[in-house]
């Protein structure tokens, strides 16, 4: 471990033990739905391109917060995820399309603003791992070889990366009713990583956008 990862730690832990006397756990259900981007550099000497991303996929899964004194904590989601793309021919009369689905683990500073009613602002990374590739439709092929396209990901022999990570921020507003709290918010991710593994294209950017809506439960207070 070097020296910063250290020190980092050490601030974690006398952080928690300093304000462990007014930590406040919750646990709760996410959902939602996300609209997915995608841009791509079929080789180095060519300009990016833009394909669409695939819209309106759900989201949901599980979200658990934990409080500090000052207005701040940290919060672990464990959600399900749909991103990839649909890319068009020259004149849009055909089109390829790739779901990509994820299980997405994002680990968010928490800080808010406010006492029952609440507004958030949230940062932090973002790991996850592909549970499937599906190429909805494949209608047309590259007509030069030089200039290639996104490729599929769901045929044998694609093998995509299985590992996602990248960094995620957004904000949102809270009530709480008592031990309950609903939380609505928007985030915008995106990603280091990339699926491709072979090299059939130079470069790619991926983003996300979700919007969401939470219910938690507060079960532990100290």
């Amino acid at each position: 471990m070097t020296p910063v990862y250290k020190f980092i730690v050490l601030c974690l832990l006398l952080t928690g033990t300093a304000t462990l006397a007014h930590a406040q756990l919750s646990v709760g259900f996410r959902g939602g739905v996300s609209y997915s981007g995608m841009s791509y550099r079929p080789t180095v000497a060519i300009p990016k391109t833009k394909a669409h991303g695939v819209k309106s996929k759900p989201i949901y899964g599980i979200a658990i917060e934990h409080y500090f004194k000052n207005h701040a904590g940290v919060e672990l989601d464990i959600q399900y995820l749909t991103t990839g793309y649909v890319e068009y021919n020259e004149d849009e009369t055909l089109s390829n399309e790739t779901e990509l689905d994820y299980l997405k683990i994002p680990f968010l500073s928490n800080f808010y603003f406010g006492r029952s009613g609440r507004f958030h602002i949230k940062m932090g990374p973002h790991f996850g791992y592909l549970l499937n590739a599906t190429d909805v439709r494949r209608e047309f092929e590259s007509k030069n070889p030089d200039l290639p396209i996104l490729p599929t990901y769901g045929q044998p022999g694609d093998d995509p990366k299985k590992f996602m990570y990248g960094l995620t921020a957004g904000a949102g507003i809270s009530k709480v009713f008592g031990k309950s709290t609903i939380v609505a918010e928007v985030r915008a991710s995106y990603e280091l990583g990339r699926p491709e593994s072979q090299d059939r294209i130079f470069d790619m950017e991926i983003t996300n956008l979700e919007f969401t809506v939470s219910y938690l439960f507060q079960v532990m207070e100290k």
